[in-house]
């Protein structure tokens, strides 16, 4: 059964987010006071509806609680009414509540007033563009967890012809490798220790975000 989602908020994340979900099979309420941007959601997302979420009326009637979760994406323009939105769908029994963040003080409210999940796109993306600035080598860097990263890096230079066994990359920097995207396209494979790998390969890895710069060095030198 398609995952039910709530998405209240249709500004650039929110109605990315919206989109996504959709193409991925989940049947997604998408929820905004701006009618033209719910005109424009309706096209792809399953119902699209103009109201309030901040008014306890509007969004009881949206049933918030029969859904498996629900996203308060409201942006900067309403601090307010993201930390209101976010208190009444933890009233209403929302299973899972994800509320978007403009800072910390935002934070620490929404934590309070019962969102399960903070999310700051903008501080998030930073971050991951930073790694991408920095070392050029990485394609994709995404936060799984407090502490950990998921990775995808090309095969550095001084890796080609080298097996997962010879470079020892848990031993040496605490990275583990759980996949290898071959010859660019999109298939991933499990890793094969005893193969060598080339140069047109990609290593998806989990690791901590500080050994990400590490094993680029490392294998540099």
């Amino acid at each position: 059964m398609a995952q039910q989602i709530l998405i209240i908020g249709l500004g650039q994340f929110g109605m990315s987010l919206a989109r996504t979900l959709s193409e991925k099979g989940a049947e997604v309420l998408a929820v905004d006071v701006r009618k033209s941007l719910v005109e424009e959601a309706a096209s792809f997302v399953t119902e699209a509806v103009v109201a309030n979420a901040a008014d306890e009326s509007e969004l009881a009637r949206l049933e918030p609680g029969r859904r498996d979760s629900a996203v308060c994406a409201i942006g900067d323009d309403s601090r307010e009414a993201s930390i209101i939105c976010t208190a009444l769908l933890r009233q209403m029994g929302v299973p899972v509540i994800i509320s978007r963040a403009n800072d910390i003080v935002h934070q620490r409210i929404l934590q309070l007033v019962g969102a399960h999940q903070i999310i700051n796109p903008e501080y998030e993306f930073g971050k991951r563009f930073a790694n991408r600035l920095l070392y050029k080598h990485v394609i994709t860097d995404t936060n799984i967890g407090e502490s950990l990263h998921l990775t995808e890096i090309l095969v550095q230079p001084s890796m080609v012809g080298k097996t997962l066994v010879d470079l020892a990359l848990p031993k040496r920097f605490g990275v583990q490798v759980v996949g290898v995207r071959r010859g660019g396209q999109g298939k991933i494979d499990q890793p094969s220790p005893g193969v060598p790998l080339q140069a047109d390969e990609q290593l998806i890895i989990v690791s901590r975000e500080s050994a990400i710069a590490e094993l680029i060095q490392g294998v540099r030198e």
